[in-house]
């Protein structure tokens, strides 16, 4: 009979809380600290521990987070199988959610495991892309940010505006356009009828919209020169072919979508991407459909409406 070491980890910036347990056995607490050294002497214990059971295999789990996928990184390299699990998939009881506290989700992730090693459930797992789709990830992630952060700017531009009194001519406020643009220098200029600080804070926004401008340009180009990768050259054509999508939206779908044969058909992508709608069943009279699940990755969803 095959034995196991089943590890729930509940991960944070300083220190990883640990439920351990071996097959059915009462759970072990333990906290290392979240540091290079830490995790090396978790590993060595892990091994230890798995010697000392027969060579029982060791198997982890622990939630997805801003963390990325480092620990997977470190625990698959050391020769451990490990999941990475989705909180949004993960059921959790309003008394659950009332008291929360770390070794509590550390144990609550090892029953998931220990159903799914024991038990042959299903793991509300994420997909784990490989080193160079992370990478590429960057590029793409940072042009959005850039984006956003400009888009940011000007809606602060135009807030302004409204706390001083200050409209712009009629045949100008419309869009933002260079004469509008131009129109905003003007303002900076003593004598523009602005006071002092709305002209300097006004001056501080116009000067941050240029620099994230001239970063966009820049990473527009790396984008680009990411879609002239071997990897992505053919379906990067293929999608900029469809009316609507331009290169970037084209990169985004396919970085972070990454491998996409894991997908069966469209309704699978679809679904993935939080595009179907919800369903509220119950009988065969009733099957009420909702608004879309908004589930996946929201930058691909953000990016498809509105490229249609």
């Amino acid at each position: 009979m095959k034995h196991y070491i089943m590890v729930g980890c509940d991960v944070h910036d300083e220190a990883l809380v640990l439920k351990i347990a071996e097959d059915r056995s009462e759970p072990q607490t333990r906290t290392v600290e979240n540091t290079a050294r830490g995790r090396a002497e978790l590993v060595r214990d892990l091994r230890e521990a798995s010697r000392r059971a027969r060579g029982a295999k060791v198997v982890l789990a622990y939630e997805a987070s801003s963390q990325g996928f480092g620990l997977y990184d470190e625990w698959v390299e050391a020769g451990f199988e490990c999941h990475v699990l989705a909180p949004t998939k993960i059921a959790r009881s309003s008394r659950d959610r009332r008291q929360k506290n770390d070794g509590h989700d550390a144990e609550g992730l090892l029953e998931i495991l220990r159903g799914h090693v024991l038990g042959g459930n299903k793991l509300p797992g994420v997909w784990v892309p490989d080193l160079q789709t992370r990478d590429d990830r960057e590029i793409v992630r940072a042009r959005l940010d850039a984006s956003d952060k400009a888009a940011s700017v000007k809606a602060q531009v135009r807030t302004l505006l409204k706390r001083c009194g200050r409209r712009p001519p009629a045949n100008l406020s419309k869009g933002w356009t260079l004469s509008f643009e131009a129109w905003l220098r003007g303002l900076t200029a003593p004598g523009g009828g602005l006071t002092h600080g709305v002209r300097a804070a006004l001056g501080s926004l116009l000067r941050q919209k240029a620099a994230l401008e001239e970063e966009i340009s820049l990473l527009d180009g790396e984008v680009e020169a990411l879609a002239g990768q071997v990897r992505y050259a053919e379906p990067a054509r293929a999608l900029i072919s469809v009316k609507g999508v331009g290169l970037l939206t084209a990169m985004v779908y396919l970085s972070e979508m990454g491998d996409l044969s894991r997908f069966a058909n469209r309704r699978k992508v679809g679904a993935f991407l939080g595009l179907a709608p919800s369903s509220d069943e119950s009988g065969p009279e009733c099957d009420r459909k909702g608004h879309i699940t908004h589930q996946g990755p929201w930058r691909v969803r953000r990016a498809l409406c509105q490229a249609v």
